[in-house]
């Protein structure tokens, strides 16, 4: 699958509202079928900072999602609302869903 972390630094005037800017891209995303999952999070430390964790079946699926119709249209209307350009950390990995982190087991 392809792994992708982004944080996103929001202006903090937007900041509250980030979700429902997003929502129509989020919601788009999740709905493709290669999408396995499209989450956000609000730093605990930042609160105009946003992190996105993604992951989608394979560089195809990937692929299909950077030449989306919605992924155009957030290239155009969600950077007015950012304070800089989001970091991203993207990698392929050999699984297909979310593995049990063993040292923190849960009986």
């Amino acid at each position: 699958m392809i792994f992708i972390t982004a944080k996103f630094r929001v202006k903090p005037e937007h900041a509250d509202q980030w979700p429902a800017i997003s929502r129509d891209f989020t919601e788009a995303t999740r709905a493709e079928a290669g999408c396995l999952w499209f989450d956000w999070s609000r730093s605990l430390d930042d609160p105009t900072e946003y992190v996105l964790v993604e992951a989608f079946r394979d560089g195809d699926a990937g692929a299909a999602h950077v030449g989306s119709e919605h992924f155009a249209q957030a290239q155009k209307t969600l950077p007015a609302y950012l304070a800089a350009t989001p970091k991203i950390i993207n990698a392929t990995v050999p699984q297909d869903d979310w593995s049990a982190l063993g040292e923190l087991a849960v009986d």
